[in-house]
């Protein structure tokens, strides 16, 4: 029977059906992310976070999302959450990736 763990990174991995050649690899006790060989994302704890930087961070922060955290001592501040609805909208989430894919 699988986790939910695998269920919702199969999950994720449907919603990114858009985008060609996104491959996913165990990673922080989650998953990493690529597309056409660049790193782009993680999936971890029951989140989804894109790679952000100056120009893009503020769409995540405007949605009230935070920044990965993969320990107590460790925060990740180019990685946001993806915001929930971006992530149930298949074309929006293939736009949102898209973007991380060319910081």
């Amino acid at each position: 029977m699988p986790s939910r763990k695998t269920e919702f990174k199969e999950y994720v991995l449907d919603q990114l059906r858009l985008l060609n050649y996104v491959e996913c690899k165990p990673m922080f006790g989650g998953f990493g992310l690529y597309c056409r060989g660049i790193f782009f994302g993680i999936i971890a704890d029951g989140g989804v976070y894109f790679k952000t930087d100056l120009s893009t961070v503020d769409s995540y922060k405007e949605r009230g999302m935070k920044p990965f955290k993969p320990s107590a001592k460790q925060t990740l501040k180019n990685y946001y959450e993806l915001p929930p609805e971006i992530l149930e909208d298949e074309q929006q989430i293939a736009e949102w990736a898209e973007i991380s894919i060319r910081l």
